[in-house]
C-alpha cells in the first residue's frame, strides 16, 4: 500500500468513527471516485485533509438527505466526482431527475457545487487543479461585494482565519495584523460587534479562542 493509500485509509476511518445515521452508511460504499478527488485534486490543492467531510449531509426538499462526495464547509464548496456510466450512460430518468433536484439542493444550501467527470481527474489533473485553483482566487475578492465594505485589518483577519480552517486567537491576529495585541483585541471586540466572529469557551469576561460566523462566510463566499 503506497503513500496515498494509507492516508487515504486514515481519512476514512476517523470519517467513519465520526459519522452517524445513513451518512455511515454511504461511507461504507464504493469511494473510488471520492479517492481520486482526493488524489488528484484536493491533496494537490491544499496538501492535507483538514476539515473536508467526506459524504457532506444536507438537507434537501422535504427534509430528505442529501450527500456530496467531498463538503468543504469552510469554503462553502461541494466537490464532485461523476462517473460518465453511472451518471450519464445508465443512468434512468428518475436518477438523472434527482441529480438535478440534488445539485439544487446544494445550492438552496448556499453551496458552490463544483463537480469534475472521472475522465478529467484521470486523464487531467493539472487541468482539474488549476480550475479550484482559479475559483479560490475568486472568492472574496469582487468588488462590490459586502467583504471589500470592511476595514482593511478586518478583512485580513477573516481572510487569515477563513485559510486556517481551525479556530483562533488574539495571538494569532496580533500575527496576522503586524499589531500588538490591544489593538488586535479592539479589532476582535468590534468584529464580535458585527457577528463576523464568534467566541468558542472562555468565560463571559475573557474569550479564548475565535471561528467565523456564518455571516462571514456569506461574505467570503459571495461571488456576485
Amino acid at each position: 500500500m503506497d503513500g496515498f493509500e494509507e492516508e487515504f485509509e486514515r481519512f476514512l476511518e476517523a470519517q467513519k468513527a465520526a459519522a452517524t445515521g445513513q451518512r455511515g452508511e454511504m461511507l461504507s460504499r464504493n469511494l473510488t471516485g471520492t479517492k481520486l478527488l482526493l488524489k488528484h485534486l484536493l491533496l494537490p490543492v491544499f496538501g492535507k485533509s483538514d476539515g473536508m467531510v467526506l459524504e457532506y449531509e444536507m438537507k434537501g426538499p422535504m427534509g430528505v438527505s442529501v450527500f456530496g462526495d467531498v463538503g468543504l464547509p469552510w469554503l462553502r464548496l461541494i466537490v464532485e466526482e461523476d462517473y460518465y456510466i453511472t451518471h450519464a450512460e445508465k443512468v434512468t430518468r428518475d436518477r438523472f431527475s434527482f441529480e438535478r433536484a440534488r445539485a439544487r439542493s446544494v445550492a438552496v444550501n448556499s453551496f458552490i457545487y463544483f463537480p469534475y467527470s472521472r475522465d478529467e481527474l484521470e486523464k487531467r489533473p493539472e487541468e482539474c487543479q488549476r480550475s479550484l485553483y482559479e475559483l479560490l482566487g475568486k472568492i472574496g475578492t469582487k468588488e462590490g461585494t459586502g467583504l471589500m465594505k470592511l476595514p482593511v485589518y478586518e478583512r485580513e483577519v477573516l481572510r487569515c482565519a477563513w485559510l486556517r480552517r481551525e479556530t483562533f486567537r488574539l495571538g494569532h491576529v496580533s500575527e496576522w495584523l503586524l499589531l500588538g495585541k490591544e489593538t488586535s483585541r479592539k479589532i476582535i471586540t468590534e468584529m464580535q460587534k458585527k457577528e463576523l466572529i464568534c467566541s468558542v469557551g472562555g468565560s463571559s469576561n475573557r474569550c479564548y479562542e475565535f471561528h467565523i460566523s456564518e455571516t462571514a462566510l456569506q461574505l467570503l463566499m459571495r461571488l456576485i
